[in-house]
C-alpha cells in the first residue's frame, strides 16, 4: 500500500518536486500548453523508479488542476476579452484565438472545458458553477489517465513491472479512451440540440465590442 508521505529518502527534493507538479499543472490549466501533462508524466515516471510517491503526485496534480482552472476562469471572466483583444503585438493572433474558442464552444458546448484553457472559458462567459463542475471532472480525468499510464509505462520500460503497475498502465489508457468517447457522445447530443433549436446553446455570448 502506498503511504501518503514524501518518498524522497528524507530529503526536501520530493517536496520541491511536488510543488513543481502543482505549479505546472495549475499553469497548464490556466493556459500554458503541454506543461501540465509533461510535469505529471515526468513525476509519475520518477515515482515508478521510487523517487516520488505516485499517490502524492496524483493528489497534488488534481489540486493544481482545480486551483489553476478556477483562477484562470476568474482572470478570463474579468479581463479575458480585454487582454485578448487589446491593441498591441500579436493582436491578429489573439483575435484568432478568441474566434477559435467561440467555435469550440459552439461545437462542443460545456465539454469544451476538456479542450480549452480556463482563461478561454472565462472569456466565453460560461457560468462559474457549470465551469467549476466540468473543470473538476476534466482535471480528475486528466490526472487519473496521464499519471497512472506514465507510472505503468515507467515500470514496464525498466522491466520492474508487476500486476499493479500493469493495471495502472492499462487503467490510465482506458480512462483516457473512455473520456474521449464520452466527449464525442456529448458532442453529438449537443449538435442534435443545436440543430433542433436552430441556435447553439453553449455559454452565454460575451458583450459585443463597442468599436
Amino acid at each position: 500500500m502506498y503511504s501518503i508521505a514524501v518518498a524522497s529518502s528524507g530529503s526536501g527534493t520530493g517536496i520541491w518536486a511536488y510543488l513543481a507538479v502543482f505549479a505546472a499543472t495549475a499553469a497548464g490549466y490556466m493556459g500554458i500548453p503541454f506543461i501540465g501533462s509533461a510535469a505529471i508524466g515526468a513525476a509519475a515516471v520518477l515515482a515508478s523508479q521510487g523517487q516520488l510517491n505516485i499517490a502524492v503526485v496524483l493528489i497534488v496534480a488534481a489540486i493544481g488542476s482545480e486551483v489553476g482552472g478556477l483562477l484562470g476562469f476568474q482572470i478570463g471572466d474579468r479581463w479575458g476579452r480585454q487582454l485578448l483583444e487589446h491593441p498591441g503585438p500579436a493582436l491578429g493572433m489573439r483575435k484568432k484565438a478568441v474566434a477559435k474558442g467561440e467555435e469550440v464552444y459552439r461545437k462542443w458546448g460545456r465539454a469544451a472545458v476538456f479542450f480549452t484553457p480556463s482563461l478561454v472559458s472565462g472569456a466565453m462567459n460560461m457560468k462559474f458553477s457549470q465551469f467549476a463542475m466540468w473543470n473538476f471532472f476534466a482535471g480528475a480525468a486528466f490526472v487519473l489517465s496521464v499519471g497512472p499510464a506514465a507510472y505503468g509505462a515507467g515500470k514496464v520500460s525498466t522491466g520492474h513491472h508487476d500486476p499493479v503497475s500493469l493495471g495502472m498502465l492499462i487503467g490510465g489508457l482506458a480512462l483516457g479512451a473512455v473520456c474521449v468517447l464520452l466527449a464525442l457522445r456529448h458532442h453529438r447530443r449537443h449538435k442534435a440540440r443545436q440543430s433542433a433549436a436552430g441556435t447553439p446553446p453553449g455559454p452565454a455570448k460575451a458583450p459585443a465590442d463597442p468599436a
